[in-house]
C-alpha cells in the first residue's frame, strides 16, 4: 500500500524490464484500480451483510394476512366438527382430493364410501344423498382452505428467500412455520383416522380422538400466535426487553403470564369438544346444583380423569375460564397507575372487554347446549383473546418515540 500511495503522489515514470516507459495518465489509472482492489480484500469484513436483518414491512404484511386465513380455517374446523361433518370423507388425498365429486356417479361414489363408515353405521345412519352432500361440504371446504393457505404461504416464502429478504433467524423462525403447516395436515388426516376405527367395548361412540383432536387445534393455534407475533415485529419493532423501563417490565412479565393462561383455557377447549363435554352439566354456575360434581373422579387411574371424563374436563374448563377472568382483571388493576403508552392502554382495555365477551359467551352457549353459531362464536373469541393479549405484549415492548 506504501508503495502504491507514493506512486500515486509522485509518478514521473517507470521503467521495467524492457525499458518501455509508460505515460503518466495510464500509469495513473492502473495503479488507482489495483489500489482500489486491494482496498477491498483487506477491508473485506467491512462490507459484510449485518447479521440481524432489518425489520420487513412486506414481510410483516404477508405472516399477518396468513394469520387472519388461520383464524378463517379454525372457524371453519369449528363449524365441521359441531355440524359432525369431519368424518364425510374417509380418504386422504392431498393432490387429487382438491377436485369435488363433479357427477351423480362421483357423488354415489363418495356416499357408498360413507355408508361403509363407523359414524354412518352408529350416527348418520339412513341419511340420503343429499344430506350427505351438506356434511360432505363443511370438511371439503376445510381441506381445500388448508391446501390453499398452505400455498399462500409457501409461494410468498420461496419468493423472499429467493431475494434474500429472509434470513438468519427471521428465516430460521418461518422455516419452522412452513414446516408446521406440513405437520397440520399429516396431523389433521391423523385426527380423523381415528374416527374412521371401529367402536370397541371400552368407546362404543364414534368420533374422533379427543388427544389428537387438543394437538390439532393447539397447534393451529401455536401456528397463528408465531405469526402474529412475528408479523407484528417486523412491521412495528420491538425493543429489547432489558431496555424497558422497570415498572413497565412487571407489567409485561404479568402479561405473559396472562397469555400462557389464555392459551391453556383454550387449549382445554378442545378437549371440552372432542368429548362432547359442552352437552353435559347445562347449567351455570354450579354443575347439576353442586359446585363439584360427584362423578369428577370415576375413571381409573385418576389422571384419566382429566383428558377422559366429560365431567371433569368440563370442570378443569370452567376452572380455567375463572382463572382467565381473575388475571387479566388483575393485570388491569397492576397496571392502574403505570404509565402506559396510550396504544398499551388500548390493547389492556381491549383485553378486558373481550375476556367479558368470551366468558358470555361461554356460559350462553353451555346453556343451550352448545347450538352451532354460538360454539364457533365461542372458539374464535379464544383466538380472539389470545391476539389482543400478544398484541397488549407487543405494545409493552414498545418504547415511546
Amino acid at each position: 500500500k506504501t508503495l502504491l500511495r507514493s506512486a500515486l503522489v509522485n509518478p514521473p515514470l517507470l521503467v521495467f524490464g524492457s525499458k518501455r516507459v509508460f505515460h503518466t495518465s495510464i500509469l495513473r489509472t492502473s495503479i488507482q484500480k489495483t489500489q482500489n482492489n486491494l482496498w477491498r480484500f483487506f477491508n473485506r469484513r467491512n462490507h459484510t451483510q449485518p447479521k440481524t436483518p432489518q425489520p420487513n414491512r412486506k414481510i410483516g404484511v404477508w405472516l399477518l394476512i396468513n394469520g387472519a386465513c388461520v383464524l378463517l380455517i379454525v372457524a371453519v374446523g369449528g363449524i365441521t366438527r359441531l355440524t359432525e361433518s369431519g368424518l364425510s370423507i374417509t380418504e386422504w388425498k392431498p393432490i387429487t382430493g382438491t377436485i369435488p365429486p363433479l357427477s351423480q356417479a362421483d357423488w354415489e361414489t363418495e356416499y357408498y364410501k360413507y355408508t361403509q363408515s363407523p359414524e354412518y353405521k352408529v350416527v348418520h345412519k339412513g341419511i340420503t344423498l343429499d344430506q350427505f352432500k351438506n356434511i360432505f361440504f363443511w370438511e371439503y371446504l376445510h381441506r381445500l382452505l388448508g391446501r390453499a393457505i398452505g400455498l399462500s404461504y409457501a409461494l410468498p416464502f420461496a419468493y423472499f428467500v429467493a431475494t434474500g429478504q429472509l434470513r438468519g433467524a427471521l428465516l430460521a423462525k418461518c422455516t419452522a412455520i412452513l414446516a408446521g403447516y406440513g405437520f397440520q395436515g399429516v396431523l389433521g388426516w391423523y385426527m380423523v383416522k381415528s374416527g374412521l376405527e371401529q367402536p370397541t367395548e371400552s368407546n362404543s361412540w364414534v368420533r374422533v380422538s379427543q388427544y389428537r383432536l387438543a394437538a390439532h387445534l393447539s397447534s393451529a393455534i401455536l401456528l397463528y400466535s408465531g405469526m402474529f407475533w412475528i408479523g407484528l415485529g417486523q412491521i412495528f419493532p420491538r425493543a429489547k426487553f432489558s431496555a424497558l423501563p422497570p415498572p413497565i417490565k412487571r407489567i409485561s412479565v404479568l402479561a405473559t403470564a396472562v397469555t400462557g393462561v389464555v392459551f391453556a383455557t383454550a387449549g382445554s377447549g378442545a378437549f371440552v369438544a372432542g368429548l362432547d363435554a359442552g352437552l353435559v352439566y347445562n347449567s351455570f354456575p354450579k354443575m347439576a346444583g353442586q359446585w363439584i360434581p360427584e362423578d369428577i373422579f370415576r375413571l381409573r387411574p385418576l389422571w384419566r380423569n382429566f383428558f377422559e371424563n366429560d365431567a371433569t374436563v368440563q370442570f378443569d374448563h370452567r376452572v380455567l375460564a375463572m382463572t382467565t377472568l381473575t388475571s387479566i382483571s388483575g393485570l388491569g388493576l397492576a397496571a392502574w397507575n403505570v404509565a402506559l403508552t396510550n396504544t398499551s392502554r388500548l390493547a389492556l382495555r381491549c383485553l378486558v372487554g373481550m375476556v367479558g365477551i368470551q366468558i358470555s359467551l361461554g356460559i350462553a352457549t353451555l346453556l343451550m347446549m352448545v347450538p352451532v353459531p354460538l360454539g364457533v362464536a365461542h372458539q374464535s373469541g379464544s383466538l380472539c383473546l389470545l391476539s389482543i393479549s400478544l398484541w397488549l405484549l407487543h405494545q409493552l415492548r414498545r418504547l415511546p418515540k
